[in-house]
């Protein structure tokens, strides 16, 4: 579930809640725009191209990911929510 926080023309900020869900087999993000992101509660780990190690998130992670940096959820537990902070803005 996705919530809009706050929307701006250079700046937008969403409350996200994963329930085990994951980006798709193949699927990247691939965006315009930059993200910083912390996980406020559960766990998840992200996957950067060209990272040769996945990022293991918890309460308190957070990443900056530039924009055009493709990325993907690779997993979030299935038994609690994963609540995200999520700032999107324009470089």
């Amino acid at each position: 579930m996705i919530t809009r926080l706050l929307a701006m023309p250079s700046v937008r900020v969403e409350r996200i809640v994963s329930h085990g869900q994951v980006s798709p087999p193949g699927f990247w993000y691939d965006q315009d725009e930059g993200e910083w992101v912390l996980v406020l509660a559960g766990s998840a780990v992200l996957e950067v191209e060209g990272e040769a190690v996945a990022i293991p998130m918890g309460p308190g992670d957070c990443i900056d990911i530039p924009p055009r940096r493709r990325h993907r959820i690779a997993w979030t537990d299935p038994d609690q929510p994963t609540v995200w902070l999520a700032v999107f803005y324009a470089v």
